[in-house]
């Protein structure tokens, strides 16, 4: 009876002694657990250290707030004449900007598929060509020229087409319309060698005009040398100009050597490749 006894005191012992081990274990499972979650708390400090980034909506709000900004400048009382209406000009072009931005980038998608399918047409580079020379204060005959050489063949291909069965046309105008339409490939070179002047010729007249309309104008160019549609005759032309300059800008400017133009895998299309391509 003594030794029952006697050792019925210390089954207590025992499951206090399991129950603290087993807190123990769930206190280091808690710990061990809770060192392992820590680490991602600190995905929002890294994405905190560049709240802005170059995204459709970055490049929306950078020209909204430039659009703050100059607007302010210009209905500023203290601001001289000239800089204010410039200013208000320079306002609305953003806002020009950040709502067609707007419409092509973030709302409306159905107008980006419609433009990706206009853009590369020969009707709205001419289009482009048009408005920008139509608002500009420098009045240049050359600009005329690729005007003319476009209505030129659009009126021969009509004229050859509906009034083929006149007598008046049979008499005078058939051979000249024949003659624009086997030669267009000379025309569309005459307008690309006309196009380039003119953008030569706004560059050295920077002081005349504003620098906007040169850049949008070199814009367009750029346009006309990678459209399917006027590619091979700007090239054509880029080429020609490459071959008269470049062997100057080899003997007094070798700096102005791209890395681009020197690679082996292709012979080199003229000055002006590294803008039109990159």
């Amino acid at each position: 009876m003594s030794t029952t006894g006697s050792t019925q005191p210390s089954r207590p012992d025992i499951r206090s002694s399991r129950s603290a081990s087993s807190e123990n274990v769930r206190a280091r499972n808690s710990g061990s657990s809770s060192r392992l979650a820590a680490p991602p708390a600190a995905a929002p400090q890294a994405g905190a250290a560049n709240p802005l980034r170059f995204d459709a909506r970055t490049i929306h709000f950078s020209v909204n707030a430039w659009v703050l900004v100059v607007a302010g400048l210009g209905m500023l009382p203290i601001f001289p004449k000239h800089l204010a209406e410039r200013a208000c000009k320079l306002s609305l072009l953003g806002t020009v900007l950040s709502s067609g931005y707007s419409l092509y980038k973030l709302n409306m998608p159905a107008i980006q598929t419609w433009l990706q399918s206009v853009v590369g047409a020969k009707d709205f580079i001419r289009l482009r060509f048009s408005l920008l020379l139509v608002t500009s204060q420098l009045h240049l005959k050359i600009a005329v020229l690729p005007v003319f050489c476009w209505a030129l063949d659009h009126v021969a291909r009509f004229q050859r087409r509906n009034f083929s069965r006149s007598s008046f046309y049979r008499g005078y105008l058939e051979e000249p319309c024949l003659w624009v339409e086997t030669n267009n490939t000379t025309l569309s070179l005459l307008c690309s060698n006309a196009e380039l002047a003119l953008g030569f010729l706004l560059i050295i007249s920077l002081w005349r005009h504003n620098f906007i309309q040169t850049f949008m104008y070199w814009d367009v160019l750029k346009m006309m040398y990678r459209a399917p549609v006027t590619s091979s005759y700007h090239q054509s032309a880029w080429a020609k100009i490459g071959r008269t300059v470049n062997p100057y800008i080899d003997r007094c400017a070798p700096f102005l050597q791209t890395q681009w133009r020197r690679r082996p895998s292709r012979p080199p299309r003229g000055p002006g490749e590294l803008y039109w391509l990159v």
